[in-house]
């Protein structure tokens, strides 16, 4: 996957993953919300129909009542009282029912074939005995009952909620129920609304994603053209910048060669022809001359030892790191005349290679930025590290100068730049502090490159 795919990636999954998180907490909370709301209406139908129960019961004991209260207990009174109870009913499936302390059915108006029945151990199709349920509740003075119970208008078993009483002198309880199917129908209606109120939010919150999703890939679509034309510039000027440092180095080592080895061979050749012609001619003075060459000729030896350890230190090959980096220092106060201070303590040993390399290429452009711009009289350098981790810091006791106006700097602040740049490429650590009285610089790199 390219980079620039995997940032479009970077940017819309965690939109994509806010908005899923969205949608579950819409859907809870609707849920929660239609749970609450259906438990609300639920409990206020049953309100209802409790208050309507308890007044169809009271109309009912007020109807037996000059029966009942009359003192009688004979059969034929107590038929009185069943005959008008069966009577009075209400809506297609509102009727009163009688059962005797044992449980035995005295009466039911629209299941006739149950009177006379014994219905105490009958369960309802939840495993609840309905019959001493209603005893219980009766006895208990609580009176309501919910249990399923066949609709006889349609044959069909239904929720039921009843309402009973006792009349304890005949040891009879008397009740009447509503069926319970417009409570279940309304909290069908409250969830059907639910499920319609999420799957139109969850649209609202799809459009909304698909919108924003086209935005961030518009806006990284061009946010990629831009960047890829600025990488551009940066690669044409990094590129050029390549190979403009090369065009210096060649030229640099172009002039060393040429102003330094090339005139002391030509002045080599020259003491060695006059010495040939000396001997030739019995001069006494061609041993003198001989000498001369041959020391002018360890002198062009060094220069071509300076200029190869210049190009690559062969020490850091040789002798690791601390040694390349005392060379480095000893050559630097010999030939600047500044006072050198140098430390090192690399407990887990020399770093990598290639890190080596580059805090020694580092150490060299921090020495010729201080001898060209610091005016220091003194350098303090102090080298540590261990198994994980070099550290290399680099301080003088020059002017210093504002490290915010790198590219003010004279030369454009390149070998600054390119120290920065050695340290990122290795994921490293890079500090300037710069004030008057003085600069430190503080690299730390990892030991091994990654």
């Amino acid at each position: 996957m390219q980079l620039r795919h995997k940032i479009a990636a970077l940017s819309i999954l965690p939109l994509l993953l806010a908005v899923a998180v969205v949608c579950a907490l819409v859907i809870v909370q609707n849920q929660r919300l239609g749970e609450q709301q259906a438990q609300l209406i639920e409990a206020s139908i049953l309100a209802s129909k409790q208050a309507e129960l308890k007044h169809y019961v009271e109309m009912a004991t007020s109807i037996i009542a000059p029966l009942y209260d009359s003192g009688l207990d004979d059969e034929e009174t107590k038929q009185k009282v069943l005959a008008a109870l069966s009577r009075f009913s209400f809506g297609s499936d509102g009727y009163f029912f009688v059962y005797d302390q044992n449980g035995r059915n005295l009466m039911h108006p629209r299941q006739p074939e149950l009177v006379g029945q014994n219905l105490w151990d009958m369960t309802d199709p939840n495993g609840l005995p309905v019959i001493q349920a209603l005893m219980q509740s009766a006895r208990s003075g609580q009176g309501f009952q919910r249990y399923t119970w066949q609709k006889p208008s349609s044959g069909q078993f239904a929720a039921k909620l009843a309402y009973v009483v006792m009349l304890d002198r005949w040891g009879w309880m008397l009740g009447t129920g509503l069926y319970l199917e417009d409570v279940d129908q309304a909290i069908l209606k409250v969830h059907e609304e639910v499920s319609g109120g999420i799957h139109t939010t969850m649209l609202a919150i799809t459009g909304v994603a698909l919108v924003a999703v086209l935005l961030v890939f518009a806006s990284g679509l061009t946010l990629n053209v831009s960047e890829r034309r600025l990488a551009d510039r940066k690669l044409q000027a990094l590129t050029q910048r390549i190979v403009s440092l090369q065009e210096e180095e060649r030229s640099r080592v172009s002039r060393e060669l040429h102003d330094g080895i090339s005139q002391l061979l030509v002045s080599i050749k020259f003491q060695f022809e006059l010495a040939s012609h000396q001997l030739v001619s019995g001069n006494p003075k061609a041993l003198e001359t001989l000498d001369l060459g041959t020391e002018r000729l360890a002198g062009a030896i060094g220069e071509v030892r300076r200029i190869s350890h210049d190009l690559h230190p062969s020490l850091l090959d040789t002798l690791g790191l601390s040694a390349a980096v005392g060379q480095l220092v000893a050559e630097f106060e010999q030939r600047s005349g500044l006072k050198m201070l140098y430390s090192n303590d690399l407990s887990g040993g020399d770093p990598e290679d290639s890190v080596a390399v580059a805090l020694f290429r580092v150490l060299q452009e921090a020495l010729t930025n201080i001898e060209r711009h610091a005016a220091a009289r003194s350098v303090r350098i102090s080298l540590e590290g261990d198994d994980a981790s070099v550290r290399l810091r680099v301080r003088d006791d020059g002017v210093g100068f504002n490290p915010r106006q790198l590219d003010n700097i004279g030369g454009g602040g390149i070998g600054l730049r390119n120290i920065r740049e050695r340290v990122e490429h290795f994921g490293g650590r890079f500090s300037l502090l710069s004030a008057a009285g003085g600069t430190e610089l503080d690299v730390t790199l990892p030991a091994r490159a990654g």
